[in-house]
């Protein structure tokens, strides 16, 4: 397995970056609010032995699908997003969000029959104490699938790169994704997965998944713990879903891309601290989609993917990435390399 840690050079990274504003991504999905309730722990509780927590203040963020697209809106993409939310407070605030953002909120259906997807973290002193979530987690009925199709459709002209971001919260289907495929079939628009463990068989031939490690093992049936069973489960993948590509992330020892007919590819972590992993796979599938977007091959686009997530992970709470940020770490993993 080869490594290309350090084969680009910062002025070919840099001027794909410089061209994020000039691509436009779609993204299909799971909306889900991500609620924060930060606090300190002083104490146990003599009621139960778990920690009482004394909140201090109280954050709503945009998660699932919409923190991909906060990360390409923050990165300097142009994008538009499909998916649903319930007639309830939390599917306003998200639409508002949005809408702030400066983003069309055209895609977005608003079904009273479920209610809007929110994860409820618990954070004290850096630390998650406890989540819980308030989700409809069946599939969405076909009248609203039938809506959702038509839309995309209608605005897929001028688009480079689809982003299904999975959930498994019921809008990303397999009759879904057969009819996004036939809908781009003939064109040159990227389709990548962030995939649901329980959906893999959904994504037959798509363009590149990004499974995590964990979810890749999952799928496989088996734990991957060294390079043979990670180069095992990368083959695996590449054969049973017919895909193109399969981008394993692995936290802490960096991503690996594996193609049909390429030797794996490692990409080491550049991360230097890790606070919080929350949305890492967002950052991930954000800023590769925008770097295939923009012309740059795969293992360009998964490399400068890699420094996007080592920023995220220092940061507690879904984070994303600003273009100007991206293009520092490079500059700065490069100047380090130049110094050893």
């Amino acid at each position: 397995m080869r490594s290309i840690n350090g084969k680009y050079s910062n002025k070919e990274l840099i001027g794909y970056i410089n061209r994020f504003p000039l691509s436009r991504v779609m993204i299909i999905g799971d909306i889900i609010l991500d609620e924060y309730v930060w606090g300190d722990v002083a104490r146990i509780s003599p009621e139960a032995p778990v920690p009482v927590v004394d909140v201090t203040s109280e954050t709503k963020r945009l998660g699932g699908a919409t923190n991909v697209l906060n990360n390409i809106h923050s990165l300097g993409g142009k994008c538009i997003i499909y998916g649903v939310v319930g007639d309830d407070e939390y599917g306003g605030h998200l639409i508002n969000r949005i809408s702030e953002l400066g983003i069309s909120t055209k895609g977005i259906i608003v079904d009273n029959t479920r209610q809007t997807s929110i994860k409820t973290r618990v954070v004290a002193r850096n630390q998650q104490v406890v989540r819980f979530d308030r989700e409809t987690k069946r599939p969405i009925d076909q009248a609203i699938m039938k809506r959702l199709l038509k839309s995309i459709e209608e605005y897929l002209n001028g688009i480079n790169a689809i982003i299904i971001s999975d959930y498994g919260k019921g809008v990303v289907t397999s009759h879904m994704i057969k009819a996004v495929k036939e809908i781009v079939t003939g064109s040159d628009i990227v389709v990548a997965v962030d995939p649901k463990p329980e959906n893999f068989r959904y994504y037959k031939g798509v363009d590149i998944i990004t499974p995590n490690h964990h979810e890749a093992g999952r799928f496989c049936g088996f734990e991957i713990t060294d390079d043979d069973s990670l180069i095992r489960a990368g083959e695996y993948i590449l054969d049973k879903l017919k895909c193109r590509s399969v981008l394993i992330t692995q936290g802490k020892d960096g991503m690996t891309l594996f193609e049909a007919d390429a030797e794996p590819c490692h990409i080491p972590t550049v991360a230097q601290k890790v606070f919080d992993v929350s949305g890492a796979g967002d950052t991930v599938i954000s800023t590769l989609s925008l770097g295939l977007a923009s012309g740059m091959i795969k293992e360009s686009a998964a490399f400068v993917s890699n420094f996007a997530s080592g920023i995220v992970v220092g940061e507690v709470g879904t984070s994303t990435v600003t273009a100007t940020q991206l293009k520092e770490a490079i500059r700065g993993h490069k100047k380090q390399r130049s110094n050893h």
